[in-house]
């Protein structure tokens, strides 16, 4: 008998940022085989400046030949364009077929006009339950926006964008990003956060409140090289920090109520910590948000998978940009996603049989099934074969595993390397389905727009062997217990 499953927040999720202006888009299908596990949403990162004359070309490109000192120099900002049926798109499906939520961040022109905002907004709606990022940073002086808008401008901007949001594509949740609680106390002794007068009525008008901060930065990049005594890095105490934002929400929600709250944009740059250091330094940020039980902030997104510098769990290789260099990070990082705290919850729910019907409504709200992979000891082969014409995602022993439409077979072995066992157990495979093609579809559903259903009419099957064409049981047995006894050993 199947069982259902519901899948549900992790008391922290994890969101990754993965392409901006100083790294490429990676499919989704590398980084859960490098991970072993998905995120709660991904971060993109575009821009819209279609009144300017060099739109729509990536402005590094349409101004290659100008002189530039600092990364936020060009006209406009230097992330790739937001066009329609741009690859943007593509992306936002990759992210969705593998159970993940799309997190966009874009910097968008103040002038567009109220119907250009509405062609964005129709084009996001079949993206189910994704974060809208506005302007981000609009506390700061270096993004487009903010060069040529005041602050109030950038605000009533944000107002009116979120407003044309909730009209048009309500499963979309606009954050307001800006700044975070400083030194400047109100007359009750409450820590003020930087413009919160001026920023009043976007943070109102806000489905989620972000700040982007990170314990250490190298800015210059890549214009400079981070030295001693510069004046182009900054780095703070990683514990330090985390009192900042816990600030920073309570003088938030003290004056315009609770809101969820997510760091939208998180790491320690390697420029500046170095390469073996950044994960010490990650590591601590991490383990005090785990300390505080923070019920408020929802969410971290490490910034970002693969980089030219050093902010990435990979390094891009200078002599081939598909290709990543891991650093030191990336197995600190996986530890950390690999926490109780931050991990997505799976609550049995009670049981099914087939033909089962399961709904997707986002990464922290998703009703699946549960198959028991009952084994006599550690496997040779383990493979699970399911309907060919959906679009899945597995959870077992702890690793995630996406099988994507056409594709009939996969090999669950992966979940048990680096964790054999000895013995008989029962092990649940956890089955989620997420839409095909990326894309929620009207279907006569009133919800539709934030949930998708689908129907899996054939019960899974498993392979399970215990020798191989090869080795004997016996032999593989002896292998396991040699692997087992220098795995206690520590070595």
């Amino acid at each position: 008998m199947a069982g259902t499953v519901r899948l549900l927040p992790a008391e922290c999720a994890l969101d990754l940022g993965d392409g901006s202006e100083r790294g490429e888009y990676v499919c989704q299908n590398y980084i859960l085989n490098m991970l072993g596990r998905p995120h709660r949403a991904v971060n993109i990162m575009y821009t819209y400046y279609p009144l300017d004359e060099q739109w729509p070309m990536r402005i590094s490109e349409a101004c290659h030949d100008m002189k530039v000192g600092f990364a936020w120099d060009y006209p406009y900002d230097n992330y790739y364009p937001f066009v329609e049926g741009g690859v943007q798109f593509e992306q936002m499906r990759d992210i969705r077929r593998h159970g993940q939520e799309v997190m966009l961040t874009m910097t968008i022109d103040c002038a567009v006009s109220d119907s250009q905002l509405s062609d964005i907004a129709r084009s996001l709606r079949p993206f189910g339950r994704m974060f809208l990022r506005i302007n981000h940073e609009c506390n700061g002086s270096w993004f487009t926006h903010n060069r040529r808008y005041s602050y109030e401008e950038v605000a009533a901007f944000f107002v009116r964008f979120a407003g044309i949001i909730k009209e048009i594509a309500p499963n979309v949740r606009c954050v307001f990003c800006a700044g975070l609680a400083g030194e400047e106390k109100d007359p009750d002794g409450q820590h003020k956060v930087e413009l919160e007068d001026v920023f009043a009525e976007a943070y109102r008008a806000a489905d989620v409140w972000s700040a982007d901060k990170y314990t250490a930065l190298h800015f210059g990049w890549p214009y400079n090289i981070a030295e001693p005594g510069n004046e182009t890095y900054t780095a703070d105490d990683p514990e330090e920090l985390f009192v900042r934002y816990e600030r920073t929400y309570e003088r938030l929600s003290s004056l315009f109520g609770e809101h969820p709250f997510i760091q939208a944009e998180f790491s320690a740059d390697g420029d500046v910590t170095s390469a073996m250091m950044q994960p010490l330094t990650v590591r601590r940020y991490y383990d005090a948000v785990s300390r505080s039980c923070a019920s408020w902030l929802s969410g971290i997104s490490m910034y970002q998978f693969r980089d030219r510098g050093r902010l990435g769990l990979e390094m891009e290789d200078p002599n081939d940009p598909s290709v990543g260099i891991r650093q030191p990070l990336m197995d600190e990082y996986m530890d950390i996603a690999g926490e109780p705290y931050f991990l997505p919850r799976i609550e049995r729910t009670g049981s099914t049989s087939f033909p089962a019907e399961l709904r997707w409504g986002g990464s922290e709200d998703a009703y699946g099934i549960e198959i028991d992979a009952k084994l006599e000891g550690m496997p040779c082969f383990l493979e699970v074969t399911l309907q060919a014409d959906l679009s899945l995602m597995m959870e077992f022993n702890g690793r995630w595993f996406y099988k994507s439409p056409g594709v009939e077979t996969i090999d669950l072995m992966p979940a048990f390397y680096g964790r054999p066992f000895s013995g008989a157990r029962t092990i649940p495979l956890h089955i989620f389905a997420t839409p095909p093609d990326g894309e929620n579809h009207e279907n006569g559903r009133e919800d539709w727009d934030v949930n998708q259903y689908y129907t899996m009419t054939e019960e899974p099957s498993f392979r399970i062997r215990y020798e191989s064409p090869y080795y004997s049981r016996k032999e593989v047995e002896a292998e396991m217990s040699r692997i087992l006894g220098r795995k206690t050993d520590g070595n």
